[in-house]
């Protein structure tokens, strides 16, 4: 068999799969998330939240609405340095990002985050 149709054949053969993958795969929500911040992250995100009396104080008083704290568990930074990561079913993570209040002004936000098995809790919030 000639060059020509070898390269033929195997385009016609790379498309049929690629199609086939897009069929199976294409309406699920698959991701990749290899990098620890994004895994604790989406980790978080996944959970019920639940919101401390001491984090919603802080968010009434500088006007931060809790959708936007979204934006923050999507794309913020966890400071690992700053967590505590033990090794049995919940840990606390120090979260940082930024994002807009009602005013429409940037401000930075640092988020203490309880992570368990079924819940994540705001336990509190800092706003710079």
């Amino acid at each position: 068999m000639n060059l020509p149709k070898r390269i033929a054949f195997f385009s016609i053969g790379m498309f049929l799969g690629i199609m086939l993958l897009l069929f199976f795969l294409g309406g699920k929500k698959a991701s990749c998330s290899y990098l620890p911040t994004a895994r604790t992250l989406k980790s978080i995100r996944k959970k019920d939240k639940v919101f401390s009396n001491e984090a919603i104080l802080m968010l009434n008083k500088t006007q931060i609405d809790t959708s936007f704290l979204s934006k923050v568990l999507q794309d913020g930074e966890v400071l690992f340095s700053e967590s505590t990561v033990k090794q049995d079913s919940c840990n606390i993570y120090v979260i940082t990002g930024e994002t807009l209040s009602k005013n429409k002004q940037p401000k930075n936000v640092k988020i203490w985050v309880k992570n368990c098995n079924k819940v994540a809790t705001v336990l509190k919030a800092e706003v710079h």
